[in-house]
């Protein structure tokens, strides 16, 4: 069933794609709940976006980014968030995953974690169908009726106390292309929000819980003051009580780790946290100082979060959290269990247990994992060095992270085996992404949009910086480029030959290739490829 203006009476909204079966999803009662959202602040959206590319130019023209000097009263008072509530006060494990598959929502929430974010945006293909798909199996899971059965075969549903429910909306920089109002696409944080508060909202908060969402990709505090404004708008339209919508907000991009304080201070009333998102954050780092020839990074097996840049973003994140009140989360090891190979598995699990001491003894109040396998490893180490629910009272005093610590540019080299590995991945990743798929297990880890956004960005960084030189000398370039991808290309459709991916393997090529090559860089991957999906 495909929507026009007219088929919602008077409101002035046109839906460009069918939804039949998710008719109650878009109601005209929430239809027009999107519209007020849209009418009171897609403009600021807009805003923001242009605030982000002129900032991008003045780091283009050699400035750095510092903490704010007309913030300072706000950083150096004392104050603290509004508070906690109960079913958040242990957070020690958090598994995610996209909402749009019904199976991987009930085992995640089944998965012993303490929370399940469901994920609209890095490891969700935003399909129109998927993305509907996941607002009706959030909505079912809410009210503790969702099931899956497979055919002829096992048949799922809710364990009595599952995992408490976060949604993570897409970002600031993506649009809604299937919903239009007054002729624009809907911003697509706003239309991911807006239909999962909608509909959850007031249920939520009659049955002991309340509408949680994680934040993603913001750049500045005044980012953060926009989706208080949001939160509060939507509470005052929905009569929901002021402040019982409750925020983590990532910290995945290198101008907002700058502006924490201020970040926590905007959103006081609804915030309870922030969260190390590294991916992102390695991304941003390439992406914010691509012209900058000495901000070329090495391989991206070296970024690990023991380097300095990274572990003092980290360090900085607990000493900010905690003297505020909020909340800590660690990041996701992106390493995932590895059948049928038993020394492999023991080494990725390994790996995930040093990341999650390392995150437990520093003071995070908890982590991410991708996979429910993980979830008791995490929760062993943190069960362990964190007998209480969180480590609000471990505070780095003594800490002092200055902006060289933060913009200190690791050592290592780029190899021809890093080069490939880049190029492989993001090839199969957008391969899948094209198919629907927005979080794949490729090499044994798990990759999302944000780590192939490091793939093709430093791709990119490497070809056009004189240090994008490999370990042996040879310079990365076009031509080096055009034959990895070439050979990675045949590599994956002889794998792929029984898949449906196959047919989505030129695609994606060809949309790497322009993207690595462009002059201009491409500011998120997903936005020329959202224009590919259905």
């Amino acid at each position: 069933m495909a929507a026009s203006t007219e088929s919602q009476g008077t409101l002035n909204c046109e839906i460009l794609g069918p939804y039949e079966g998710h008719e109650s999803i878009l109601s005209a009662e929430a239809c027009a709940f999107l519209i007020d959202l849209h009418e009171h602040f897609a403009d600021r959206v807009f805003q923001s976006l242009q605030a982000r590319a002129e900032r991008q130019s003045q780091l283009d023209e050699g400035q750095l980014p510092e903490f704010l000097s007309k913030t300072r009263d706000i950083r150096d008072s004392d104050w603290r968030i509004a508070g906690v509530p109960k079913d958040l006060l242990d957070r020690r494990v958090e598994i995610t995953g996209p909402a749009s598959d019904r199976k991987m929502v009930i085992n995640a929430l089944n998965s012993g974690a303490k929370v399940f974010m469901a994920d609209f945006e890095d490891s969700h293909s935003p399909t129109w169908a998927g993305t509907l798909a996941g607002q009706a199996n959030l909505r079912d899971a809410v009210r503790r009726t969702i099931e899956h059965a497979v055919p002829g075969g096992k048949r799922y549903s809710l364990i009595p106390q599952p995992a408490v429910l976060m949604a993570r909306p897409r970002g600031w920089h993506l649009v809604e292309k299937h919903f239009h109002v007054g002729g624009r696409p809907i911003p697509a944080a706003l239309f991911d929000f807006g239909l999962y508060f909608f509909h959850n909202a007031r249920y939520l908060l009659e049955h002991d819980t309340g509408p949680y969402f994680y934040l993603p990709k913001l750049e500045s505090h005044l980012e953060a003051r926009l989706w208080n404004e949001v939160f509060d708008f939507s509470e005052e339209t929905l009569g929901i009580p002021r402040g019982s919508s409750k925020a983590t907000a990532l910290i995945e991009t290198i101008l907002a780790v700058f502006e924490m304080h201020e970040i926590l201070y905007e959103l006081r009333e609804h915030i309870v946290g922030l969260n190390c998102g590294r991916w992102d954050y390695i991304f941003s780092f390439i992406k914010k100082f691509r012209s900058r020839p000495e901000f070329v990074l090495p391989d991206r097996a070296k970024l690990t979060m023991t380097t300095h840049f990274l572990r003092s973003y980290s360090r900085l994140v607990i000493q900010t959290c905690h003297r505020r009140g909020a909340y800590a989360m660690g990041g996701m090891a992106a390493q995932i269990p590895v059948k049928g190979d038993p020394e492999a598995n023991a080494q990725a699990l390994a790996k995930v247990r040093a990341d999650k001491e390392r995150e437990a003894r520093d003071g995070h109040d908890g982590t991410w994992v991708a996979h429910p396998a993980l979830v008791g490893v995490a929760m062993e180490v943190f069960d362990s060095l964190m007998p209480g629910p969180n480590q609000l009272e471990k505070r780095p005093e003594d800490l002092n992270v200055t902006r060289d610590d933060l913009l200190r540019v690791p050592e290592g080299h780029i190899t021809e085996a890093g080069v490939r590995n880049n190029v492989s991945v993001a090839l199969r990743y957008l391969s899948a992404w094209l198919g629907g798929r927005g979080a794949v297990p490729i090499y044994h880890l798990m990759e999302d949009a944000a780590t192939a956004e490091i793939a093709r960005s430093q791709l990119w960084q490497w070809i056009r910086h004189p240090g994008g030189v490999l370990d042996d000398g040879r310079r990365v370039s076009v031509p080096m480029f055009r034959e990895m991808l070439a050979e990675e290309k045949a590599k994956a459709e002889q794998e792929q030959h029984a898949s449906e991916e196959i047919g989505h393997l030129a695609s994606a090529a060809a949309l790497l290739q322009a993207i690595v090559e462009s002059e201009s860089f491409m500011e998120f991957l997903t936005i020329p490829a959202y224009e590919q999906l259905s």
